[in-house]
């Protein structure tokens, strides 16, 4: 079938409103800091430069300077009020949810800095799982409202709340009951508190591209991370584990101890599922953002050798349910909608067209 961006769309999207709500085209000479950066920005590669959303300081405008961009478009003074806020979250479920996302990620980078002080507090980090990530797992349109988010993957909070988000989303895939729900919330959300030991510029690079002492240090997050969580009490060994094990794979081919399939804890399973697909559908500086249909074919590949197919046939069967009906561009520029999916785990939906399907 024609090749799609999802992303495409969301940009289409955006671009409709623009009449609306105008953002604004500044020379790069002209940037102050504190402007809010309107639109993506990628070099010819696509590969992210800067992401929308980002908050410019003098180092994002040296770069642009560097790389010989001379006009990027932010956000004009009315967008960023609070009544445009305000409204647009009245209007857009999407925007309520992003809200609602973004309140919690202070408290986020408040416990990890407890954290780092040796001073977690079980009860406050459960009261965020209970009182805000469980609701955020249970809205509608959660798995298209997390791709609209557009935090780089290497901030530590971000990643982890929409790893807990999604795993909450795949516990209820798999019909977990309330407690086991929150449990497993609770542990994609600290599933990477051994990255606060890190050195800051690992968390910038691609673990593909980590050699030598540099993934030596990468892969030490795990057993840091549960070496962190054995010291706090009120913390199950399902959640040490997920932090442990959440790179080993089924067939062994994974990290920190090669550790196979019986001997993986079922929550680290369901983590690297939610690990993965974040990693692969967010924006992050040097890598190319792709579409949830990238990461749906990753599992389809992936389903009996290095993932747990107990978690990822729920998560196949129920993810492409939520985009069903989005609106898609194709390579050639034709926009349809996705209409059905083959009667198995292929990556590639059925689009309508004016002209007629497409697969």
């Amino acid at each position: 079938m024609q090749e799609f961006s999802h992303r495409q769309r969301i940009q289409n999207v955006n671009a409709s409103c623009e009449g609306e709500f105008p953002v604004k085209a500044v020379s790069v000479e002209d940037l102050q800091p504190g402007m809010v950066l309107a639109r993506t920005i990628t070099n010819d590669d696509m590969v992210v430069v800067l992401s929308e959303g980002t908050v410019l300081a003098e180092a994002h405008m040296t770069r642009l300077k560097v790389l010989d961009i001379p006009v990027v478009y932010v956000k004009d003074e009315y967008e960023l009020s609070k009544i445009y806020r305000t409204a647009t979250t009245v209007f857009n479920r999407g925007n309520a949810f992003i809200k609602d996302y973004e309140g919690i990620v202070d408290e986020a980078q408040e416990i990890f800095d407890d954290i780092k002080k040796g001073e977690l507090s079980v009860e406050k980090t459960q009261e965020v799982v209970d009182d805000k990530l469980t609701p955020l797992t249970q809205s509608s349109g959660v798995i298209d409202h997390l791709y609209n988010l557009n935090h780089l993957a290497s901030d530590i909070y971000n990643h982890s709340l929409r790893v807990s988000v999604l795993a909450g989303v795949i516990a209820k895939w798999m019909h977990f009951d309330s407690s086991r729900t929150k449990e497993l919330i609770l542990a994609g959300f600290l599933h990477d508190i051994g990255k606060i030991r890190f050195d800051r510029r690992l968390l910038e690079k691609d673990i593909d591209k980590l050699v030598g002492e540099d993934y030596e240090a990468y892969t030490q997050h795990t057993v840091d991370g549960q070496q962190i969580l054995n010291g706090m009490a009120g913390i199950s060994k399902g959640i040490k584990l997920a932090a442990m094990q959440h790179h080993e794979r089924m067939d062994g081919s994974g990290f920190p101890f090669g550790t196979t399939g019986p001997d993986i804890h079922e929550y680290a399973r369901i983590i690297a599922i939610a690990d993965i697909y974040d990693n692969i559908t967010t924006e992050r500086e040097g890598r190319v953002k792709r579409t949830p249909f990238a990461a749906i074919s990753y599992f389809a590949e992936n389903l009996y050798t290095t993932l747990d197919p107990m978690v990822c046939v729920p998560v196949l069967t129920h993810i492409k349910d939520a985009f069903l009906g989005s609106t898609v561009t194709l390579n050639n520029g034709v926009t349809g909608t996705i209409s059905s999916y083959p009667n198995d785990f292929a990556a590639r939906p059925v689009v309508s067209t004016e002209s007629g399907a497409l697969d």
